[in-house]
């Protein structure tokens, strides 16, 4: 089998599935307990190893690799965090193999989450696709000729970092005018004037019929549009992925994202980015680390041998 898990800020979720059909043997999720300490070390590294002897005792199988996926920016080596301030105290570089004492390969969550959707989710057969996470932010991940994209500091991806507005406020990162800003959830109580506490909010009063908040919405749907379109351009995708809270609002978002990259992307022969919604859910995490880490044990996995 190959492991899989999933550090994220409320809870740890651990997968253990055959590398041949890519079937999952065993399941558990267990809770992260950020800012708690157990015998002196982060209490979500305890946790992992429990849940880790659960998954090998259930599958009654042997490891042949393991992956962790959480948030943050992997070290070139793939064997730690080497950047996440301000949460998950103790992540930092924290050497996994050292304390899981197995072969670990470490990425980054949303990196995590494009590789379980190659595997086994809506990117599945892609050799040139990206993922847009949208939620409280935008994340993403890229996949380039079938492999990952890391890029020289582990940051690549992060897709809703990416200008719309020379002149607009810097971002979180220090981008002026972020596609992040421009969609996140994070503000839109402030992007509504204080109408709407969330982006479901919005779309609820969008189906409702309220002309304003079909306004805004439009808006920020523009920007999300031109941004792909310039992704488009850089990257040439066969496939974009939206995943994140924001896209269960898909039969909403769809259309009208359709009908902004009809007027904004440059289509030479007819070619044109497919969209598409991720499928793996929660789990998508803890898929791709085990996928990932396999990939990078040599492997063979069902997708490779297609």
């Amino acid at each position: 089998m190959i492991l899989g898990i999933d550090i994220g800020g409320t809870s740890i979720k651990g997968g253990a599935y055959d590398p041949e059909s890519g079937e999952c043997l065993a399941r558990e999720e267990s809770p992260t307990r950020d800012g708690e300490q157990e015998q002196g070390e982060p209490a979500f590294l305890a946790e992992t190893r429990r849940l880790i002897a659960t998954l090998q005792s259930q599958a009654n199988l042997p490891a042949l690799a393991t992956g962790i996926s959480a948030p943050g920016l992997a070290n070139r080596e793939a064997t730690a965090i080497a950047f996440m301030p301000g949460r998950l105290e103790g992540l930092e570089n924290l050497d996994w193999s050292r304390a899981l004492d197995r072969p670990v390969a470490v990425l980054n969550d949303a990196h995590a989450a494009l590789m379980g959707e190659l595997w086994q989710g809506g990117a599945k057969g892609c050799r040139e696709v990206i993922l847009l996470t949208l939620g409280t932010g935008v994340g993403g991940a890229i996949v380039s000729g079938g492999r990952l994209l890391r890029g020289h500091a582990g940051k690549a991806g992060h897709l809703g970092h990416i200008s719309l507005d020379f002149r607009g406020a810097a971002d979180i990162c220090g981008c002026p005018g972020s596609l992040e800003d421009q969609i996140g959830n994070h503000n839109v109580t402030d992007r509504s004037g204080g109408r709407f506490p969330s982006t479901h909010d919005l779309i609820r009063a969008v189906e409702a019929g309220d002309a304003g908040a079909a306004r805004l919405w439009d808006d920020s749907v523009r920007a999300l549009a031109a941004a792909i379109a310039s992704y488009a351009n850089i990257l040439d995708p066969e496939r974009v992925l939206i995943g994140g809270g924001i896209s269960r609002g898909w039969d909403i978002l769809q259309p009208r994202l359709e009908a902004w990259l009809d007027r904004f992307e440059w289509r030479p022969g007819g070619a044109r980015v497919e969209l598409r919604r991720a499928t793996l859910g929660e789990w998508a995490g803890s898929l791709g680390a085990a996928y990932y880490a396999a990939t990078e044990a040599g492997l063979e996995t069902p997708r490779q041998r297609e």
